[in-house]
Parts: structure tokens; C-alpha cells; sequence
């Protein structure tokens, strides 16, 4: 990995390219897209089949596309049962956080005459997209999931491409857990847009959850205004501040947790010692040499990994709020001191036993995270993305009469007469 000194290389250049270094939608990438949303919207279920013919090489019948419930129960066959029991596990302690969030309405009886307040209501549907093919996400089901149910959301609608044919078991029971009962086998961009413009047999919803690849972002994009989305994700990422305290076997480990995702993951240690810089990058090679998917890990750690020396963690936690992490680790001696220094991060690990992979997994906060410096004004994923707010307005006209003449000066000011005339006319009423 390559070891910077603050102190001696001026460092924003690098970490701007870290940071900046998410795919972006080519050209030919949206007007790919553009050309499957405006069919599938104009041609419902035949575009989607002939799409998901074209991009999954797999022809599927009309009736054949929902998943049914025996399809369900023979996942379950198909499956470790000690599993299935961490999968539950996490579903309990992801639904216990996320109930936590809830929020609820409330009014508030003013002076003169006045009730003010806020009605809460959830979105009536959600779509939760989940990647197919080579990826396997059962936690990235439970996560996008739960926190609609939690919400009170009526309607959920999971899509999920089959290249080979068939979901994963994985995914069907971590669906199940979950408690989605209308699963469509429909990846990619045709079923973004099938999701948010509706078709005969996929139902039209208010937001659409989940991650995907660059077609499958460029389409949330695209459709962003006819439904809500959570966010546009970009690749993995992983920022580790330790101190001389850290092991730097247990440093090594959790860089590599992200780095194995994609070729476009970034990992980064931060650090006040130089002697453990040496160590953990010495670390990063031996335990890499071991991975299962070290290619991927490989890539990741030459374009996206770095080392950077600092004086002390005030300057560190300055290196980490510039590059607002999808994932930060305080591997440190007293992280909840150094966690008031924190401004911007996804999620935010302390002390040297709480490992990234413990918050992806089971601890119960979303691994739903902003990435690529989003962080800086964007949140996880939850309960409220899937809640509405509306404002509660009530005045006698004793309370009316107070704020008349307010409202006349303010509509003068505008021009707008008629937004006058309304308390005119009011006034004028015995």
C-alpha cells in the first residue's frame, strides 16, 4: 500500500482521487437506459421480458416471473439451517434498531386560537431492487426490508434477476425473514422501470430501494421525480484510524473486508504511528495472499489503498471528515473521545473489537451507507426514508384575526391579490 506522509507530501490530491473514483454514467450507458425505461414504460411486460432476454440470456414466460410460494419453501431446503438462524438473528436485531426510529406525529395547541402539528404516515409501496448473478446479498435483503416493514409500509416489491434461471435460496429466505411476499425474477434497468412506472403485472411504487450495478443506478437516476430512491451508491469503502494501541493484524483484516468486494473499493488507514503503518501494510500482503477472491482484493488495494501518517488524531479526524466515509473505524485507545471530532461518516465503528463486518452483518444499524464523500449530507438508510410528513394547520378566527394584517403586507409585498383576497373576504364576514 502506499505509505504517505502528511508531513511531508501534500495529501488532497490523492484522497480526491480516491474519493472521486465511483463509476459515472457514459454516454452510451444513458442512452441504454433511457431506451429500456421509455420502452418498458410505453410497453409494459413485453419490454421487460424482451430486455431481461437480451441482458440475463434467459427467456421467461409471463406467468413464470412472480416467485410462488413453493419456489420459497424449496429454498429453504436448499439451505444450511445454521444460516438461517444468523440470518434470523441479524433480522431481529436490524427490526429492534430500526423500531428505535420511529417517529410520530404530533399537534401542538398554540396561543389565540391556534393547533399546530405534523401527521406521519408511511409510503404506501417500496421496490427493492437486489443484485443477481454473481453477487449473493441475503444481509443487503434484510437491511433494505425491515426498515419499510418497520415503517408500516402496505406493499412490497422485490425485484432480482435469474441469469442462470433461478434466485438464490439465499436470497428467497432472507426475503422470507424479511416478510416479502412479492418477489419478481426481473433485474437491470427494465426492472427500475417497471417498478416506477408499473406494468400489467409488476405493480408501479412510490420508492425504489437497493443497490445495483452502473445500469441499474443510472436508472434510479433516471426515474428519480416519477418515484423516490434512496441513493446513488458507489463502490465500497473502509477508513481506519489507529493509533499505536491497534493491532495491526486485526487493521489488515478489516482494510481487506471492503477491499474484496470490487475492483473499485478504497481502503485507507490513517495513523499516528509509522511503525504500525510498516506492520499493517506488511499484514495487508500476507493475509491478501490468502483470500479467496484476491484479485478483486488485489486491484483494489493497488488503485484505491492508501497509508496516511499523521502528527496526531486531531489531524487524523481532519483526513477523515474531508473523505466522509462510507465506513470508519476508531481503532484507538479511547475512540468515544476522538468520536466528538467526527463530523462525517456512514457508520462509525469504535475500539479495536467492533470490526465493519459486525455492523454489515448483525449488529442492527443499515449497511445501507452514502459513499464516495456523501457522507458529508447524507444518512444510512432508514425507518424515515420510508415515512411521509405532513403539516397540521389550524386557526379559529379569533387566531385568524391576529396574523391578518401579516398576511395582507406579506401578499402585497409578492403581488399576490388573490392570496390577499382570501383573508379579505374573512374579515369581512360578521
Amino acid at each position: 500500500m502506499r505509505i504517505i506522509d502528511s508531513q511531508q507530501k501534500d495529501i488532497p490530491a490523492e484522497l480526491k482521487r480516491i474519493v472521486n473514483r465511483g463509476e459515472t454514467a457514459t454516454e452510451e450507458v444513458a442512452a441504454a437506459v433511457k431506451e429500456v425505461v421509455e420502452r418498458v414504460r410505453k410497453e409494459g411486460d413485453p419490454a421487460v421480458l424482451a430486455f431481461t432476454e437480451k441482458f440475463d440470456r434467459v427467456s421467461l414466460m409471463l406467468k413464470d416471473i412472480r416467485v410462488t410460494p413453493e419456489e420459497i419453501k424449496t429454498a429453504y431446503d436448499k439451505v444450511d439451517p445454521k444460516k438461517v438462524d444468523a440470518l434470523k438473528l441479524a433480522a431481529q436485531n436490524i427490526r429492534a434498531f430500526h423500531e428505535k426510529q420511529k417517529i410520530t406525529s404530533w399537534v401542538s395547541q398554540e396561543a389565540n386560537g391556534v393547533i399546530l402539528g405534523q401527521q406521519v404516515r408511511p409510503i404506501r409501496s417500496a421496490g427493492v431492487y437486489v443484485p443477481g448473478g454473481k453477487a449473493c446479498y441475503p444481509s443487503s435483503v434484510l437491511m433494505n426490508v425491515i426498515p419499510a416493514k418497520v415503517a408500516g409500509v402496505e406493499q412490497l416489491v422485490m425485484c432480482s434477476p435469474v441469469p442462470g434461471g433461478n434466485l438464490n435460496p439465499y436470497i428467497l429466505v432472507a426475503a422470507d425473514i424479511a416478510g416479502v411476499a412479492e418477489i419478481y425474477k426481473i433485474g437491470g434497468a427494465q426492472a427500475v422501470a417497471a417498478m416506477a412506472y408499473g406494468t400489467a403485472t409488476i405493480p408501479k411504487v412510490d420508492k425504489i430501494v437497493g443497490p445495483g450495478n452502473i445500469y441499474v443506478a443510472t436508472a434510479k437516476r433516471y426515474v428519480f421525480g416519477q418515484v423516490d430512491i434512496d441513493m446513488i451508491a458507489g463502490p465500497s469503502e473502509i477508513l481506519v484510524i489507529a493509533d499505536d494501541t491497534a493491532d495491526p493484524e486485526f487493521a489488515a483484516a478489516d482494510l481487506l473486508s471492503q477491499a474484496e468486494h470490487d475492483e473499485l473499493a478504497s481502503a485507507i488507514l490513517v495513523t499516528t504511528s509509522r511503525a504500525l503503518a510498516e506492520k499493517v501494510d506488511a499484514e495487508v500482503e500476507r493475509q491478501l495472499a490468502n483470500l479467496i477472491r484476491k484479485d478483486i482484493a488485489r486491484k483494489a488495494i493497488d488503485r484505491f489503498g492508501a497509508i496516511v501518517i499523521v502528527k496526531d488524531l486531531a489531524e487524523a479526524a481532519d483526513v477523515s471528515n474531508a473523505i466522509a466515509p462510507e465506513h470508519l473505524e476508531l481503532s484507538v485507545e479511547k475512540p468515544f473521545d476522538l468520536l466528538a471530532q467526527i463530523k462525517n461518516a456512514g457508520a462509525i465503528f469504535l475500539g479495536h473489537y467492533t470490526p465493519e463486518s459486525v455492523g454489515d452483518y448483525i449488529a442492527g444499524p443499515n449497511h445501507v451507507l452514502p459513499t464516495g464523500g456523501t457522507a458529508r449530507f447524507f444518512s444510512p438508510l432508514s425507518t424515515d426514508a420510508f415515512m411521509k410528513k405532513s403539516s397540521l394547520i389550524f386557526y379559529t378566527k379569533e387566531g385568524l384575526d391576529k396574523v391578518s394584517e401579516a398576511v395582507l403586507q406579506i401578499a402585497d409585498v409578492e403581488g399576490l391579490e388573490a392570496h390577499g383576497n382570501t383573508i379579505r373576504v374573512r374579515m369581512a364576514k360578521k
